[in-house]
């Protein structure tokens, strides 16, 4: 029997998982659910679409519901509420907020026997997963993060919401060097700023101060203030034809010894080069909803996150198929 995908959000992560659920012919799609006007929104696959106040009605025909919303200020209420009724999975990428949520989110879990898992996607995610082999594996090592070249929607949101800009797209950009110095193994102590260069593309309302808006950008603490930052203006049709796209992706490296006195050193590199950061965020989504209700099944209730799931459970492949092909 095919595993039942519910939508909750319909914005470009939601698109992505109806696009993969569709890819996965385990799966069928019973519908989006939406806060606009239903009849407004129109789908990639024209899937049906219904209110999210009505999401409560198809508590028994959803075995999984992915969540689509923001990290910001949707997930930390989304995902509480909704596994008192469902089985869930988000893809809460505060870092910092992460315990929190967990322990919101397996509360209710466990008091209303539902299964469900956050933080799910590449970072949190996939990128968490390698971060932990890693390190376990060499056990006296260092692991670093890179993300990009890629687009930061969140930060580009940021530089769109300046007094004076009309439109705005920002790359996250590694800095070669220092990527360059940790697959060498050298183990650098590397500050944000060795890290990671911010590129910014902006489009500006007639009559802005760009002068004024560049320095308001370079100086945004918690966005800007800690990179080296470069802002260039562009025209509304440069940006379209240019920066329409949402790229992403990055590397996690971990270098560590082994050995009587450490001499012998090893690298361990994870990548990803990715077109669409939502499509393949939403993909790593429904690969865990299949965990979710196999665990479901299972009665194994609770808040989960990536490094609670065996590999076996996000495959749609038989176990002796998976050992037969991939071992």
């Amino acid at each position: 029997m095919a595993i039942r995908v519910g939508i909750y959000g319909y914005g470009n992560l939601g698109r992505g998982v109806e696009c993969a659920v569709k890819q996965n012919d385990d799966m069928e799609l019973v519908g989006v659910f939406t806060r606009r006007d239903p009849s407004t929104v129109k789908t990639a696959l024209n899937s049906k679409v219904y209110s999210a106040s009505n999401v409560l009605d198809f508590v028994n025909e959803i075995d999984v519901l992915v969540i689509c919303g923001g990290s910001a200020t949707d997930l930390p209420k989304q995902t509480p509420e909704l596994s008192k009724y469902f089985s869930v999975v988000d893809s809460f990428d505060t870092h910092a907020k992460i315990p929190e949520h967990f322990a919101n989110v397996d509360k209710v879990c466990k008091e209303n026997s539902t299964v469900s898992l956050i933080s799910a996607g590449w970072d949190p995610g996939m990128f968490s997963l390698n971060r932990l082999y890693a390190s376990s594996v060499l056990s006296n090592s260092s692991y670093y993060t890179f993300w990009g070249k890629g687009v930061s929607q969140g930060h580009s949101d940021a530089i769109r919401r300046i007094k004076g800009v009309k439109d705005a797209k920002q790359y996250t950009i590694p800095v070669e060097t220092a990527l360059e110095r940790v697959r060498k193994g050298e183990n650098p102590d590397l500050t944000t700023r060795e890290k990671h260069l911010r590129e910014c593309f902006v489009v500006l309302e007639d009559g802005a101060d760009a002068v004024a808006i560049e320095n308001e950008i370079k100086t945004m603490p918690n966005y800007f203030a800690d990179y080296d930052t470069t802002v260039h203006f562009i025209s509304q049709d440069e940006l379209i034809e240019k920066h329409s796209g949402i790229p992403h992706g990055g590397f996690v490296i971990c270098s560590g010894t082994t050995g009587v006195n450490g001499e012998n050193k090893h690298v361990i590199e994870y990548s990803l080069k990715l077109d669409s950061n939502p499509e393949f965020t939403a993909s790593v989504l429904v690969a865990y909803a299949r965990a979710v209700a196999r665990l479901s099944k299972e009665k194994s209730f609770g808040c989960k996150t990536v490094f609670d799931i065996a590999p076996a459970y996000l495959s749609k492949l038989s176990a002796e198929e998976i050992r037969k092909n991939l071992l």
